[in-house]
């Protein structure tokens, strides 16, 4: 089994050497990340500038490269130009802190998983849910599973698996939907040398009690809170189909009929 790795809190990140300790025995390990921490970067990728790639050494690993790119960007350019073979699997991570509800629309971790995704690799997202002392053991035994578990019967077509640990010893796993997370945001107002005003965000997580979409699961944010892994299937297909009709009464029969 081929395997590529990546993340956005950059390629010496603890959370990328954990996945590459766990996963080397499951097979060949292939390792395309940033250069730096490009944490909540979400899938913008590099367009009006080259993209230059760093081969590095690192143990376990058939080959390396640091890039000076967004984590989609890592991910298209391993698939798309460096790794001589296809692989087989995708796992992005382990990020230090959670990526739980609309925060997926942010994250550059789950954002490498999505770029696997739109490439046909089979992808998965593992997320902390804390920034202090991380313990990557729990994570790395059940990555470990979940690999095995992808690598035996597959991913449905157009999924990703988004995974989120929490910071105890996990109670259970549930399967969840995602859940709706916003943010209380501080602005910190500054000053440079020269006068100019520039800010510094901050702030911290709101997580908003919502109805699962389906009745049988909770959302990942609850999960977390009660101390369970979290594990939601994700797709990039944003199109909410319950409003389709309501959009089409908006048009006559004859504009409609036009396009």
């Amino acid at each position: 089994m081929r395997i590529i790795l990546s993340n956005d809190d950059g390629i010496y990140a603890d959370g990328l050497r954990a996945l590459k300790e766990i996963l080397s025995p499951l097979g060949e390990i292939y390792i395309v990340a940033p250069d730096r921490e490009r944490s909540a970067c979400g899938h913008g990728i590099t367009v009006h500038s080259p993209l230059r790639p760093q081969e590095v050494a690192m143990e376990n690993a058939e080959q390396a490269w640091s890039v000076d790119g967004t984590p989609a960007d890592c991910v298209k350019l391993g698939v798309e130009a460096l790794i001589p073979v296809p692989p087989d699997i995708l796992v992005a991570g382990i990020n230090l802190g959670a990526n739980l509800g609309t925060d997926v629309l942010y994250s550059g971790t789950v954002s490498a998983a999505i770029e696997g995704l739109i490439n046909g690799i089979p992808s998965v997202a593992v997320s902390l849910a804390t920034r202090k002392d991380p313990d990557y053991f729990q994570a790395q035994e059940f990555i470990k599973d979940v690999i095995k578990k992808i690598s035996d019967t597959g991913l449905p077509q157009d999924c990703l698996c988004n995974i989120n640990i929490p910071d105890q010893k996990p109670k259970g796993v549930l399967v969840t939907s995602l859940g709706r997370r916003k943010y209380e945001n501080i602005f910190h107002k500054r000053s440079d040398p020269k006068g100019q005003p520039y800010y510094w965000m901050g702030g911290q997580p709101r997580d908003e009690k919502t109805q699962s979409h389906c009745e049988d699961f909770i959302t990942d944010t609850e999960a977390i809170k009660e101390g369970y892994i979290s594990v939601t299937p994700v797709h990039f297909d944003l199109t909410d189909y319950n409003s389709l009709q309501h959009f089409c009464q908006w048009f006559t029969d004859q504009e409609m009929a036009n396009h």
